[in-house]
This record gives C-alpha cells, structure tokens and sequence, in this order.
C-alpha cells in the first residue's frame, strides 16, 4: 500500500483530498494546524503540526512515497488583502521547510498547490479578460503578497526537483467551492460567503456584494477539484498547469444564481464598498485538456446547489 501525505488535511480542500486518495487505496498521513471543522477525518494518521517549523516538516514527511503540499495560510479577498505580511511569512516557512524535509526524507513525488493569484495583475484590468495561460505567469506581476509567495513556493518546486532528483507536479488553482469549506470568519472566498448571506437573508430581503458585482471570475467544484490534483500526480506532466473552469460569471451573477437555489423571492443585491481584487479572472483550459485528456465537468449551478444547500443548513444548525 503506498504511502502518502497531505498537508493541509484540516482544510477544505485537503480533507476532500484524503477521502479522494483513501478511496482509491492508498495509506494517507494528514497533517494541518487543525483536524477537519465539518466532518472527520478519513486519514489513517492525522497529526496535529505547525509546518512553519522545520522539525514538525521532518516529522511530517517520514516514511511516505508522495507529498499533496496543500498547507497554507490563505482566504478570501478579505483576509488576503489585509494580512500581506503573515501570509508572506508563514507560507514561505512552510513551502521551504516542507520541501527540504521531503528532499531529506527522500519523497519521490512532490505536488504542489499553487494559484490563480500568481498571474500578472495587468492581464485582469477588465471584466471582460481572456483566459490566463500558463505560460502569461512571467514577467511576474501579482496584485499581492499571497501570489508573490505562491511564485516562490512554484519555484522552490521546479528547481528543487530539478537539481534533487524529485518528480514535481505544480497546479494552479481558480477559485475551488463546495461542501464542508469556510463559509464565515473572515477567511472564506466569494461562493461561500454568498451562500450565507443568501441563507440568512428573509425573503423580500437583501444581501450586501463588494464593489458593483462586476468583477468577473471562474468557479471549479471540489470533487472536480481533488480529480484533477489526482489526474496532475498520476500524470508525466512536470510543468505548472490550471485547474478550474472557464464558465466565466460576474460576482453578481454568482449571487443571483445562489438567490435563485435558495427559492427564496424578491431578495436584492445591494454593493458595498470592499476588497474586490483583480477585475476579471479566468481560466485557459486548452494545456489542461491536452495534458490530461480532462477538464472539470460540474457546472457552476450544479455545484452550487449541494454546496448552497450544506450553507444553510450550518446556518441553520448554529440558530442564526
């Protein structure tokens, strides 16, 4: 049985990913600051590590095969545009500790999770934006900290594993939603937070919508999500590669699409000053689809009813 690990096991995205790989047969370490909120965790070993220190990466990474580096200290536009300097630090101590344990530990395959936000901010001045390639990363130029990092945490990848001998893997992420994810606090990203508005919200009611909705992004659901991480590993592909969809919606038709899930009539939108990021954002899937053969299949509408739907009973549930 081979033997992997996943930082970031506690989150959203890494406690899908344990389920994903414990289902098809393989012994999972997870490792995170903090078990799952939502649900239990399927790993086989879950240890509790900060991974910003050296000697928690060292403990992390022995005796596994493969590495899903999803650790990091990241959220929504909220929490990115106001906490440059914690983000900054704390993922370039967990990417360079992490990588360097892996090297000593002797991991053959490294996956790396990276994001959208590494892309030129010059390239999404306009709500109406091509989709970014892969290879539009450089001249680097990301709107903030969080990308710069995440350039760097790609780089510590490629030449790492270039000089050390180890089979690298880098994905791009845009903008991934779904069940069991953040979705109040501060850190959570657009689809989850609109869910709760539209949740708490009585009918006739309204929900607030940063900026004048106009600002465009690609949403990708999480099953999709943890298919494609798998797809990227088991594949020969050592370059950066998207993952996400290109059905580009502008944020207020997000929310009217969540308004029209929810069954709830006559609620409004109504636009508040906010952090709204780049203006527009999208996905260039064509090296995805010629590097895998695949691309995620779940609609945006399709994805937001299961994840709506968990939303509101959680706020349901806390009596809100």
């Amino acid at each position: 049985m081979e033997k992997v690990l996943v930082t970031g096991a506690g989150g959203f995205i890494g406690s899908h990913l344990v389920t994903y790989l414990k289902e098809r047969g393989y012994w999972v370490r997870g490792v995170d600051q903090k078990l799952p909120e939502f649900s239990e965790t399927d790993a086989d070993e879950f240890e509790v590590l900060d991974l910003r220190r050296y000697d928690n990466c060292l403990q992390a990474t022995r005796g596994v095969n493969h590495v899903y580096a999803l650790a990091a200290d990241m959220g929504g536009m909220g929490f990115i545009s106001a906490n440059h300097g914690t983000i900054l630090r704390n993922n370039a101590l967990i990417d360079l500790h992490t990588f360097e344990a892996a090297r000593i530990n002797g991991v053959s395959r490294y996956l790396y999770t990276s994001s959208a936000c590494i892309y030129p901010e010059h390239l999404q001045t306009e709500s109406q934006v091509a989709g970014l390639k892969e290879s539009d990363a450089f001249p680097a130029a990301p709107q903030d900290a969080y990308g710069w990092e995440k350039i760097l945490g790609e780089l510590i990848n490629r030449y790492g594993g270039e000089e050390f001998g180890i089979d690298t893997r880098t994905v791009r992420f845009h903008n991934i939603y779904g069940p069991n994810g953040t979705f109040q606090g501060g850190r959570e990203k657009a689809p989850a937070a609109l869910c709760r508005k539209v949740a708490l919200a009585e009918p006739g009611g309204e929900i607030e919508v940063w900026g004048d909705g106009e600002q465009t992004r690609s949403f990708c659901y999480i099953d999709d999500c943890v298919e494609g991480i798998y797809r990227l590993m088991m594949s020969d592909y050592t370059g950066p590669l998207n993952l996400g969809t290109d059905e580009m919606v502008s944020i207020n038709q997000l929310a009217e699409i969540i308004i029209g899930i929810s069954g709830k009539p006559g609620i409004t939108i109504r636009h508040v000053d906010g952090p709204q990021g780049v203006r527009g954002r999208n996905s260039d899937n064509s090296l995805l689809r010629q590097v895998l053969g695949w691309e995620p299949k779940t609609s945006l509408e399709e994805g937001l009813t299961p994840t709506y739907r968990w939303i509101e009973k959680q706020v349901a549930n806390s009596g809100r």
